[in-house]
């Protein structure tokens, strides 16, 4: 009896992601899947607001060139053929990574989808939700201005380098207004933020060691330059000191906190909304008890 011959792992090859709309969802859904494989190094062709058969035949001529697995999201029906069709022809995979889901809350609805594409995207209440959210974003970062800071919906306190900014905008995506407040030695803590009562606000730390790598970094600094060693904002001492202070603050006003060392931005995001969440209810529950 032969053995099973094994396949050889493909570890280089052009991933196609081909969307009717702007593609983000579609970018990150590829994106997890192939962060499930070790030693892959996949060469994305990205082919958004894809909506009519001579926008597809560049994509498909691009395919053709360089043959790769295809994820899309296309709900056009002869597009959809097309495309499939191209994939079958060439022997490479065309998943259409939305049908699953698609079709099972189609089931429990007892709905037929609209098959409109990019009505996610469409210029309703929560679109301007999230735009206005992104400029208080930025008009709030870093503590640049504290005029109407308390309309936040989370404030985050953290000393330089632990991702306040991108945490934020983040959030704003998602239509949280977020506000970020940093903790600079030597200069006094605004008391407008600890008299907060309903805006939630949180603390984030970081391992002193990698703030202080991250800092080089940014200042494109040299360790064996000696001006390294004179400065305090690069110095592992100081910046433990920043730290124990910090938390000192975080600890004092019962401010939840989140060590960002080994955090992702989009994972810090997603653990502020959970606190949102219950931030919230729990405001709720107060206001319906004093009525």
């Amino acid at each position: 009896m032969k053995a099973k011959k094994t396949k050889e792992p493909i570890r280089e090859f052009y991933l196609y992601l081909i969307s009717d709309a702007t593609g983000t969802t579609l970018q990150g859904l590829a994106r997890a899947c192939m962060a499930q494989f070790d030693g892959i190094h996949p060469t994305e062709r990205f082919w958004p607001m894809i909506r009519s058969e001579a926008q597809l035949d560049r994509a498909i001529d691009d395919l053709r060139e360089n043959p790769g697995p295809v994820f899309y999201t296309l709900v056009e029906r002869p597009l959809r053929k097309k495309l499939e069709r191209t994939c079958k022809e060439l022997n490479v995979p065309a998943m259409p990574v939305l049908d699953p889901i698609l079709r099972s809350m189609s089931s429990y609805l007892g709905l037929p989808t609209k098959g409109i594409p990019g009505l996610q995207h469409a210029l309703d209440e929560a679109y301007f939700r999230r735009i206005d959210a992104v400029d208080f974003a930025l008009h709030f970062d870093d503590g640049q201005s504290l005029d109407g800071i308390e309309d936040a919906d989370v404030v985050l306190v953290a000393v330089s380098r632990t991702s306040k900014t991108p945490t934020c905008i983040y959030l704003a995506r998602r239509g949280i207004r977020a506000a970020n407040i940093p903790l600079v030695p030597g200069v006094p803590f605004p008391e407008k933020i600890l008299s907060f009562k309903r805006t939630l606000i949180v603390g984030l730390t970081e391992s002193p060691k990698r703030l202080v790598n991250l800092r080089r970094t940014r200042l494109q600094a040299d360790p064996d330059d000696p001006k390294y060693n004179e400065n305090a904002y690069l110095d592992l001492d100081q910046v433990e000191e920043e730290t124990r202070k910090a938390r000192r603050l975080f600890s004092d006003n019962k401010w939840p906190v989140i060590d960002v060392t080994r955090r992702s931005v989009e994972e810090t995001a997603a653990e502020i909304t959970i606190l949102l969440n219950k931030h919230n209810a729990r405001l709720k529950k107060e206001q319906e008890a004093g009525e």
